[in-house]
């Protein structure tokens, strides 16, 4: 069985190479500092979209990296009301998804506040409000017992399982969690942001929950970013980068908690990823401010609400052509309805009809550039 970091004599008296993190963290930080400038610099309306967006993508995909799939309108719904935006007609939201929205607002909104351990356990209840994980009964409202075993990070058939991770025993937690949160609660001479990548590995190390220690330890993470930017918006999202990158994630995570405490590794890591992450929100966001574009030049046509969602599903980027029948499913309307809102749009120069006819002819959104 591999010695784990958790283990070792100096922990968690973590180390790393400085001149190596130096040459990523600087490049990193400008980058962040001028993308954040960049947003803030735009319209309210438009700051507020951009973070509608990063925020559902943000706990879509922190879910998705634990294998949950959540559904998109129902986050995006549960964010929106939260934030007090108004976007039309809400979806019903399940009670897990509320829970998942209200641990990534309540960590990265209310950054500055202090991070306890009656927070965290807050965080698990919202996450668990069932009191079960799929169908397995788990502990919620305090740390893990033990009381099935050790907690270990498995992969593969019953059987034949793989052991990638085991976590401290659960009689040190207290002792673990306490040190932890009082690190992360005090000013330290590291940069933010390596802050934020030392809180998640700490985190995910002491494991200190039956489940959504992942979770949240990218919320934690998410806190410490929103910190460095003394900012409650968000315009990337660390989690949607993950997603992207599961195995290297995984892998990195791995060989770090089976290495030393020297984790200049991870934090490399961390940091590419969260290059990478602002790179893949100045191209998502490009979608954002170009539909607020759009809605501007046209704010004077009056249209129906059935003609603004569909507007908007295009300008979203739906998928295959728009064709009067489409139109009509997606608004739950007749073809004469249809194809009566879709003439109109055309002549207000909204609207224009792509090449081909017949039953097949279909409809496209008029570029504005």
């Amino acid at each position: 069985m591999p010695t784990y970091i958790h283990e070792l004599q100096d922990w968690p008296n973590f180390r790393w190479d400085e001149g190596a993190l130096a040459q990523r963290l600087g490049p990193v930080r400008h980058r962040q500092g001028r993308f954040i400038g960049r947003m803030e610099a735009l319209g309210f309306d438009l700051r507020a979209e951009a973070v509608l967006a990063t925020l559902t993508e943000d706990v879509l995909k922190s879910s998705e990296i634990e294998g949950e799939r959540l559904d998109r309108e129902q986050v995006r719904s549960s964010i929106a009301r939260r934030l007090g935006m108004d976007i039309g007609a809400l979806a019903p939201v399940d009670r897990n998804v509320e829970g998942v929205v209200e641990m990534m607002l309540d960590a990265t909104q209310k950054f500055a506040e202090p991070l306890t351990d009656e927070r965290l356990v807050a965080w698990h209840a919202a996450l668990f409000p069932t009191g079960h994980s799929g169908m397995t009964k788990i502990i919620v409202g305090a740390w893990r017992d033990d009381s099935t075993g050790p907690m270990r990070v498995v992969s593969g058939p019953m059987g034949r399982e793989r052991v990638h991770y085991q976590a401290p025993k659960a009689s040190r937690l207290k002792s673990e969690m306490k040190a932890f949160l009082k690190w992360f609660g005090k000013d330290t001479p590291h940069d933010p942001v390596l802050k934020a990548a030392l809180a998640h590995l700490w985190f995910v190390t002491i494991h200190p929950f039956d489940d959504g220690n992942g979770r949240i330890a990218r919320a934690i993470a998410d806190m410490a970013l929103a910190r460095s930017e003394q900012s409650p918006q968000r315009f990337y999202s660390m989690s949607a980068q993950i997603r992207l990158e599961r195995k290297a994630y995984y892998d990195v995570l791995e060989a770090t908690q089976k290495g030393d405490l020297d984790i200049t590794a991870w934090l490399e890591w961390f940091l590419e990823c969260l290059d990478r992450a602002i790179e893949g929100a100045e191209q998502t966001l490009a979608g954002v401010i170009q539909k607020a574009r759009y809605w501007e030049k046209f704010k004077d046509h009056p249209l129906n609400e059935r003609q603004r969602n569909v507007i908007n599903s295009l300008l979203d980027g739906f998928k295959g052509k728009m064709t009067s029948s489409k139109w009509a499913t997606l608004t739950k309307s007749s073809p004469d309805t249809a194809l009566r809102d879709i003439k109109d749009l055309i002549n207000k120069g909204i609207l224009v009809r792509e090449p081909g006819g017949g039953r097949s002819t279909s409809y496209a959104i008029v570029s504005i550039d």
